[in-house]
């Protein structure tokens, strides 16, 4: 068993982490932190518990500790779930005293030497673990992507077969996206907010690292262009996304590619039977209700593809899209034997 932590264990992202790790076959979650306000206390005290799952009570007495590497100095690998601002400080800590960070933040995703990385689309990416170790550093730091980049990237997986060059995407995401007090209730109810600040550049950007090609010590980018609009709808959990894409092919063609997909990296703990369902003769399908907890919310749902070529994609934000993400490349970092 390998020793982990989470950072920013009492956010919405952070609950999602430990509901994740507390029965985890290959990690053995032994430290939580958070801010100074809940440091030194139990688990069980400060955390306000949010998700649909029961509380995991073998956690609740673990006394929440300080965010250094000093306090966490038992661990080999730590998931962080902290804000972007005070990410980027404290990841490049963690990863200088010799601990590998698995990010959930948007802080270094987009650093040349940083893998920001989806097992299904990029697993080769890792190499550039290597590239930080040759710098000197003892540990390193690997990022998952946006929750929108994740769905939409995850759903192109298996056309990467076909020759496209443009990417349009219209989003509809969860309002837990925005964290627990993300979006004021007069806000989003019966209604839609038509901007999320840098969504759409992360899209636009990550989606071209993360289908790009490891060539040596550096990523080329994918050559396509990816123009996103995304929007924050009223929906819990669960983003939706309609896609258009410039392939030729004809829809049997494409649905034919998604039944034979097989991803490129298989027996990981938390990876879905499933990495994209195919939704062929439901009309009306995905919908975040109905199909957001497909694979234990790790398995990203398509359907209505239409000629053009045209679809939706759908899944969890949080977990797919956020913390189980990032134990995914946990798992792969392991398989990779990088621990």
């Amino acid at each position: 068993m390998i020793n982990v932590g989470v950072l920013g264990a009492t956010g919405a992202v952070g609950q999602r982490f430990v509901e994740l790790l507390a029965d985890h076959p290959w990690f053995n979650l032994t430290t939580l932190a958070a801010s100074e306000r809940s440091a030194g206390k139990p688990y069980g005290d400060v955390v306000n518990w949010r998700l649909e799952t029961p509380f995991p009570e073998k956690i609740a007495k673990v006394k929440v500790k300080n965010i250094t590497p000093s306090a966490m100095k038992d661990v080999d690998l730590v998931f962080s779930a902290l804000p972007a601002e005070i990410a980027l400080d404290v990841e490049n800590k963690f990863a200088d005293a010799g601990i590998a960070v698995c990010s959930n933040a948007s802080s270094h995703r987009m650093e040349p030497t940083v893998p920001l990385v989806v097992p299904e689309v990029n697993p080769e990416h890792l190499g550039l673990i290597d590239v930080q170790r040759d710098a000197g550093r003892d540990g390193f730091i690997v990022t998952n992507p946006n929750c929108s980049t994740i769905m939409m990237v995850t759903a192109l997986a298996p056309l990467r077969k076909f020759k496209f060059t443009d990417i349009r995407v219209a989003t509809m995401q969860a309002i837990s996206g925005a964290g627990f007090a993300g979006v004021a209730a007069m806000a989003i109810y019966d209604n839609v907010i038509p901007y999320i600040g840098k969504e759409e550049e992360k899209m636009e950007s990550e989606t071209l690292k993360i289908m790009g090609t490891l060539k040596g010590k550096k990523i080329a980018n994918a050559p396509f262009k990816v123009s996103a609009s995304c929007h924050r709808v009223p929906v819990i959990d669960g983003h939706t996304m309609a896609v258009w894409v410039d392939i030729k092919e004809s829809v049997e063609k494409v649905e034919k590619a998604y039944l034979d997909y097989k991803p490129p990296i298989k027996g990981l703990p938390t990876q879905p039977r499933e990495s994209v369902h195919l939704f062929t003769d439901e009309p009306d399908r995905p919908q975040p209700r109905l199909d957001r907890m497909r694979g234990r919310g790790m398995t990203v749902s398509v359907g209505r593809i239409r000629p053009g070529l045209r679809f939706i994609a759908m899944g969890h934000n949080t977990i797919r899209g956020a913390a189980g993400a990032s134990v995914l490349n946990a798992e792969l970092i392991v398989k990779k034997k990088y621990l």
